[in-house]
């Protein structure tokens, strides 16, 4: 069952303990029956000069946040490793199983993102089902590619984990909310709130009414999928 739609928007910090930390509370805070989206690496940050040890931070990141899934959908971006190579991956937590990863494929040309990791494969950005609930994932950078807005058209509800620019603040926020016009569905939108990144993160429903506040670690609304039927009913813009 998914009744709420929550949005996180913290600071990421150098130690990756006091990230998973502040995570755990946000969990917990957060309403039963939620899905609930980090910012895009949250737990270790970008963290070139310390790649093996992220990927480490990795695995006992992913027992603690299984055993929170209980009741909760939890989705976030990590740094993983396989074989020689690494990677962004989004994985999607519920009832304290994996129930679905993907890797970022667009990687981001300004901050070299491709000098460190492999890009993921673009067959994964697909719809997923959670008790019918259709939702699918775009890291970040892939926001801005509109063949992949297509690529997951008849999603429900499309979540955004995000490490954006505060200088790109107006693009993240708009794209973001054409997203769920578009595609008349729900937005999640998560962003971190270090000084360089553009917070903004949000629940964005597919009528185009958003919940957004910077000052907020934690943003929830309710889920309602009447709001996407009706929406799709209204304005019809071809099978979905």
């Amino acid at each position: 069952m998914i009744s709420n739609l929550c949005a996180l928007q913290f600071v990421t910090a150098n130690d990756y303990q006091v990230n998973l930390d502040k995570f755990t509370s946000l969990i917990e805070s957060s309403p039963k029956d939620s899905i609930i989206l980090a910012p895009e690496l949250c737990l270790s940050g970008y963290a070139y000069d310390d790649m093996l040890s992220a990927s480490r931070f990795t695995q006992k990141a992913i027992k603690t946040i299984q055993s929170l899934s209980t009741d909760k959908t939890i989705v976030l971006t990590m740094i993983t490793k396989s074989g020689d190579k690494f990677f962004n991956t989004a994985y999607v937590f519920h009832k304290n199983k994996i129930l679905h990863k993907q890797s970022k494929h667009q990687l981001f040309v300004l901050n070299d993102e491709r000098k460190f990791f492999i890009s993921g494969n673009k067959n994964k950005i697909k719809i997923f089902e959670i008790n019918g609930i259709k939702i699918a994932i775009l890291i970040c950078f892939e926001l801005r590619f509109i063949d992949l807005w297509q690529k997951i058209k008849g999603a429900d509800i499309i979540l955004v984990p995000s490490m954006w620019g505060i200088i790109r603040k107006e693009h993240f926020e708009t794209l973001t909310k054409a997203l769920a016009i578009a595609n008349q569905c729900y937005v999640i939108a998560s962003d971190g709130a270090n000084e360089d990144l553009a917070k903004g993160s949000g629940i964005i429903s597919p009528f185009g009414k958003e919940n957004r506040d910077d000052t907020q670690e934690l943003l929830c609304s309710e889920f309602d999928p009447k709001e996407i039927k009706k929406m799709r009913k209204y304005m019809n813009i071809g099978p979905i």
